[in-house]
């Protein structure tokens, strides 16, 4: 309910999220009078993040590994930005439904900052693999692109430039990424990470709920808004499958062949006025713009409508040796060729192993 606000103040840290990052710390956090939040269903509206101001805490269990957790989470806030604390655990049970995570989830912590008064940009700002998408008020973050294309190495991992098109979305029932029924699995790493929005973590009978924040410091709502009638019912996004047969497209690696399923991000198009939302899968709403939760792709935002935070970028230091996953930190092409350096469609996802790493 989040209505049960404990006060505090801490050092904010300075920290880029992922395996590739120097500044993630493993273990616990220190809180000192947490909330009890498992499970907790988020059913406020405000906009400002520091009306989630608070320290939670929650026992889970990673079903898969039949192991407990404990998920920890820090809301701050000051004049200008909220901080996000938190140790990438989410607040329910997890790894359910035959997931097969290819890594066990670990407490890994990560700091956020959330402008809290965020302005629009001149233009926005295509997804790319080099930062969160945003945080949801569980402390979880989204990372809704993953590192795999059609042709590319395996078609595992590997594909980090944002212009080679065919890229595997997470979310389409084609691909397997091993996710559980919250669309979430592992990093190389340890941290758990959404794809989507999962339904545990709002309520179907409010009106848009905040449930996170953006990279950019907009709200992220739940998937229901009110129709002309006054009823709730599914917002819906504007875009929509191609017709008719893949065409081929400027730097790709190979050609999938076949019809538009849904199996690609490329297989979608924004359409105006096809729904309720814009190009971001936002709109304008309560005062502020706000990215919604859909039923259909692109599940939560396909491109932000502000500036990122720094905080969001997954720039590498670490892993030097290594794979980084999705992470666009050091990017190594697992077989085939160099990735092209031209241009192409910017805010496309992947079947990605290492951060979104596709099942054998």
């Amino acid at each position: 309910m989040w209505r049960v606000f404990v006060f505090f103040i801490f050092g904010v840290m300075s920290c880029e999220e992922n395996l590739d990052n120097t500044n993630l710390l493993e273990g616990a956090m220190s809180l000192m009078n947490p909330v009890d939040f498992k499970e907790n269903i988020f059913d406020q509206t405000d906009n400002d993040c520091s009306s989630y101001n608070g320290e939670y805490e929650a026992e889970v269990k990673d079903e898969g590994e039949g192991l407990s957790k404990t998920s920890q989470v820090k809301i701050s806030f000051d004049e200008t930005t909220c901080t996000i604390e938190a140790n990438s655990i989410p607040n329910h049970n997890f790894n359910d439904q035959g997931s097969h995570f290819a890594h066990e989830a670990q407490a890994v912590i990560h700091v956020k900052t959330i402008k809290r008064n965020p302005e629009k940009a001149s233009e926005v700002t295509p997804l790319s693999l080099e930062y969160d998408n945003g945080v949801y008020l569980n402390g979880v973050k989204l990372d809704l692109l993953a590192a795999a294309c059609k042709g590319v190495g395996d078609e595992k991992v590997g594909c980090f430039d944002p212009s080679i098109p065919w890229r595997f979305d997470p979310m389409s029932e084609e691909n397997n990424f091993g996710t559980d029924s919250h669309h979430a699995h592992v990093q190389p790493d340890g941290s758990y990470h959404y794809h989507a929005s999962p339904s545990k973590i709002y309520n179907t009978s409010v009106e848009a709920p905040v449930i996170g924040f953006a990279a950019d410091g907009f709200p992220i709502r739940g998937p229901y808004i009110k129709g002309e009638d006054g009823v709730l019912r599914l917002v819906k996004s504007s875009f929509k499958l191609k017709e008719g047969k893949r065409q081929p497209l400027e730097g790709e690696y190979e050609n999938p062949g076949g019809t538009y399923t849904g199996q690609f991000r490329d297989d979608y198009e924004y359409v105006e006025d096809h729904g309720d939302l814009d190009e971001c899968n936002g709109m304008d709403y309560n005062g502020t713009y706000s990215y919604f939760t859909t039923q259909s792709f692109p599940w939560v935002l396909a491109c932000f409508k502000g500036t990122p935070d720094a905080s969001f970028s997954k720039k590498s230091k670490a892993n030097e040796g290594g794979e980084t996953g999705s992470q666009g930190a050091k990017r190594v092409n697992s077989g085939g060729r160099k990735p092209p350096k031209r241009g192409g469609s910017g805010s496309q996802g992947s079947r990605g192993i290492g951060s979104d790493q596709k099942s054998p």
